[in-house]
């Protein structure tokens, strides 16, 4: 009996023994079918190279993310890789959950080898306090996509007609809307709700105001340049011209269908990608172009939309192991900068991409990248997510309820000042 016991235990042993350095890495990540399809091929060769290694890699709506992420760190069993965008992800930085980047592992000989490998800057956002804490999937501007047939329809040339300003943009979109009653069926354009950092506050800066002051201490800065802003939504919204609202299905999902719902929407050169799966007749057919984001007539700075980056970070809870493969599996499908471009229309600012003629070949790359060189990065603050809360209560108070732009600055500036405060 005493033999068999043994026997049993030492079979025990063995087994724990070959599980010992099995890796298991848990990779959460937002939605996208294109990058879904190259980033588990990368999985499978990364497995392949290393058997001990297995990741499982799962997605979330590009909403729901921030909820799930936030939630699992809450209760410490946060993903080992995860990526969102750099203004939810700061916080996570500045509260110590994210592992700073192991330079040997990614496959560099030092941390400013990273940083040589990227166009300066980009990595600003996810450096603190002298440390690296992640990598870029991408870096994202964006721009007008428009459908020239619908433009035609209504005797407009979308090569002249095109909106340069917001002005004409509310005026153009007059012309393309079909409305059944209060109801709009096809939408000329309309908003990236409710991602106001990325696309209203460069609207404010236009016209010299800015959502912080210089010293970080004070926020909503030159009223008259809010003001303006909110009764340009007021007057866009249902209650004023009936051009658009949160309340419609996001432009951009409807853009890609041809289907007469809307004419142009707000987003990033990877919406080409994208569009060529969900619509390849479409997309060969010549007949949707891109045009720079468009600028107030009185603006006083010309500047495009914010840009703003998904980065790749590692769990400071998981072990020192699992942070040396997850980070060696993430340079892995960051090496693949060229196809992320041309399969999925993402941009990894890798200076070799930018100066590459694939890059150069990509339908409007140079209009993405021209708007881009008059930008700036996000908003990146620990309390970004909830400044992009009160943004989004200030436009919505506008244009879906009976309050003026005047009110929903005053109760947006206090809540701002407040928000700050209590940082």
């Amino acid at each position: 009996m005493k033999r068999v016991v043994m026997i049993l235990f030492v079979l025990s042993l063995s087994l724990l023994l070959l599980g010992a350095d099995k890796i298991e890495l848990l990779f959460w990540t937002h939605e996208d079918p294109n990058r879904t399809e190259i980033e588990n091929r990368y999985i499978e060769e990364f497995e392949e190279m290393y058997p001990d290694v297995t990741i499982k890699r799962v997605t979330y709506p590009s909403r729901k993310i921030q909820e799930t992420v936030l939630t699992a760190f809450a209760a410490h069993k946060g993903p080992d890789i995860f990526n969102m965008e750099i203004n939810d992800e700061y916080p996570y930085i500045v509260n110590g959950r994210v592992a700073p980047i192991d330079p040997k592992a990614a496959g560099y000989d030092s941390l400013q080898a990273i940083y040589g490998n990227y166009l300066e800057g980009v990595l600003d956002p996810v450096t603190y306090d002298g440390n690296l804490y992640g990598l870029p999937l991408e870096l994202t501007n964006w721009c007008i996509f428009i459908n020239k047939k619908y433009f035609k329809e209504v005797g407009l040339d979308p090569e002249k007609d095109y909106p340069k300003t917001w002005e004409e943009m509310a005026d153009v979109s007059e012309k393309l809307v079909i409305r059944d009653g209060e109801i709009l069926l096809r939408r000329g354009f309309d908003f990236r709700y409710p991602y106001y950092l990325t696309f209203l506050v460069p609207m404010v800066e236009q016209l010299g105001g800015a959502l912080l002051s210089e010293d970080g201490k004070t926020a909503i800065i030159n009223d008259e340049a809010w003001l303006k802003v909110l009764e340009y939504f007021k007057e866009w919204g249902p209650n004023g011209r009936n051009l658009g609202s949160p309340t419609y299905t996001n432009a951009r999902k409807l853009f890609n269908k041809d289907n007469n719902s809307v004419a142009m929407c707000l987003t990033g050169l990877y919406q080409e990608g994208r569009i060529r799966a969900d619509n390849p007749e479409f997309y060969e057919s010549g007949e949707w172009m891109v045009v720079p984001f468009p600028r107030f007539e009185n603006a006083v700075n010309d500047l495009g939309s914010a840009y703003y980056g998904h980065y790749y970070m590692v769990n400071a809870e998981s072990s020192k192991d699992k942070q040396y493969w997850a980070w060696k599996f993430i340079a892995f499908m960051l090496s693949h900068p060229e196809e992320y471009l041309l399969k999925v229309g993402l941009i990894q600012p890798q200076k070799t991409l930018l100066e590459s003629e694939i890059f150069k070949n990509i339908p409007y790359s140079d209009v993405f990248l021209n708007d881009m060189a008059k930008s700036h990065i996000i908003t990146i603050h620990e309390k970004a997510p909830m400044m992009q809360d009160l943004l989004k209560e200030a436009v919505e108070s506008v244009m879906l309820t009976n309050a003026t732009p005047a009110f929903a600055l005053k109760r947006l500036k206090t809540k701002m000042n407040e928000l700050l405060e209590e940082w």
